[in-house]
């Protein structure tokens, strides 16, 4: 079972693979090599070496700042924003990563591998721990697959005792179905009871609520900022200046029909461009994506009937459930996938909470996930400069739309259709397999190359 918590997780950007992942599996070698202690033959080295797409838009994606601060001992949760490149600058400086005997420094010791390829997963990253003398002490490899997920190659990091079994436990959309007719529960009462086998009700709505606070604020610092995106592109925040302009027109007799999607658009891009900048945002499943899911649960919150917290724990346990089977019969990296498997999965999830949030039944839900994702196939992963600006930031707001159009399709039908999640989802995977890799978060190739980065 993927939990609820572990596809929405809070951290910083701009990337879920290039910058939460990598801060996560540093922040794990830093601990192994503190566990180990020093004994006879003492740590006087770390060296980080990345490889693969983690190395090709590693600058771009700040991968590179997020294992600094990793090896700094600092968590994606919990960091401020406002002090990576603070902290990330001092440790360039100084080599002081709190480690007693240990200098790092950063142009020797912090490697971009071009040429190779570690063997599970292009975002390959490993770490090595030398005495005085040159001689490996400690070695881990992990893989940042998608979402903030690290993945460690050795058995004593990857194996652990086998949780208990969730009470509805499910392996495709059509195990869900089928046991939503067989129990008479919802898709989300199936997903929360789930969850009460690892935690109490009391944490999960908790953490539910957290979730959706902290979409929330993203969306509403990201109407606030303006000025310039990092990274050399000049990319201008175009939220601010959109939410103006709406404000603007709302008393007005001239407002256009379409005016809702403008409305979406713009809470996806208030996300997306916090995420470029560094902001804190959820993992929804991915930061290359995460403006969709907020977005259109905000669009639930101030423009559908009926809003309540209750609905809105709904629309995320019914977008965790299709997440998770994305995750785990296909994949949400754009590295392994393309962007279909990011912006695909998001609007995917979107459009099964919104459908879940409006009162759609099991099957309208399931049609809506598939819309949704059948409209994102073949999608690349082409960012200019590395960077999570373009096409990605707009790519949100089409995918939100995208999303709702999804959800008010299914839900005008009775839940009948020819193509299912399921063979969607394979697709998918089959598509991201034949994929060329100068497609997959490589910046090789598509945008990337086709127009210029300066």
């Amino acid at each position: 079972m993927i939990s609820t918590f572990d596809l929405f997780k809070i951290g910083i950007g701009p990337s879920s693979s290039h910058t939460v992942g990598p801060m996560v599996a540093a922040r794990r070698f830093r601990e192994a090599v503190l566990e180990r202690g020093q004994g006879e033959r003492a740590v006087t080295r770390l060296v980080a070496e990345i490889y693969g797409s983690l190395a090709w838009t590693g600058r771009g994606h700040a991968t590179d700042v997020a294992i600094l601060l990793g090896l700094l001992g600092h968590e994606p949760a919990s960091i401020d924003p406002d002090r990576t490149t603070l902290l990330a600058e001092a440790l360039r400086r100084t080599g002081d990563l709190g480690i007693p005997g240990i200098v790092f420094d950063v142009e020797r010791d912090l490697l971009f591998n071009f040429t190779d390829i570690l063997p599970l997963h292009t975002n390959g990253m490993r770490f090595r721990a030398f005495d005085a003398e040159d001689g490996l002490l400690e070695e881990r490899i992990f893989y940042s697959v998608g979402g903030g997920f690290v993945v460690a190659d050795t058995e004593a990091d990857s194996v652990s005792a086998p949780a208990a079994a969730p009470p509805f436990a499910f392996g495709s959309a059509r195990d869900l179905l089928d046991l939503t007719l067989r129990t008479g529960l919802t898709i989300p009462q199936i997903q929360l009871a789930n969850e009460l086998s690892l935690r109490s009700r009391e944490a999960i709505e908790a953490g539910l609520d957290g979730i959706r606070d902290a979409m929330f604020a993203c969306i509403e610092r990201g109407l606030r900022m303006e000025g310039e995106l990092p990274g050399g592109l000049r990319v201008r925040r175009r939220a601010k200046r959109l939410h103006d302009s709406l404000e603007a027109t709302r008393l007005t007799n001239s407002r256009p029909a379409h005016e809702i999607m403008d409305w979406i658009s713009l809470f996806a891009l208030a996300v997306n461009e916090e995420n470029a900048s560094g902001g804190r945002v959820v993992t929804a499943p991915t930061n290359g994506a995460a403006g969709i899911v907020p977005s259109v649960l905000r669009y639930s919150r101030d423009f559908c009937p009926g809003w309540s917290d209750e609905r809105g724990r709904d629309f995320l346990l019914t977008a965790a459930a299709i997440g998770g089977l994305i995750k785990s019969r296909a994949s949400i990296s754009g590295a392994e996938v393309g962007c279909q498997g990011e912006v695909g999965s998001a609007a995917a999830m979107a459009a099964a909470g919104l459908t879940a949030a409006l009162g759609g039944s099991a099957f309208q839900i399931e049609n809506a996930a598939e819309i949704a994702m059948e409209h994102h196939l073949g999608m690349t992963c082409d960012p200019i400069a590395g960077l999570v600006q373009v096409p990605c930031i707009e790519r949100n707001a089409f995918g939100a739309n995208k999303a709702v159009v999804a959800a008010s399709l299914a839900l005008r039908g009775d839940g009948e259709h020819r193509v299912s999640l399921d063979e969607v989802i394979e697709t998918m995977r089959q598509t991201g397999h034949d994929m060329q890799a100068k497609y997959k978060e490589t910046s090789l190739g598509g945008l990337a190359v086709n127009v210029a980065a300066c």
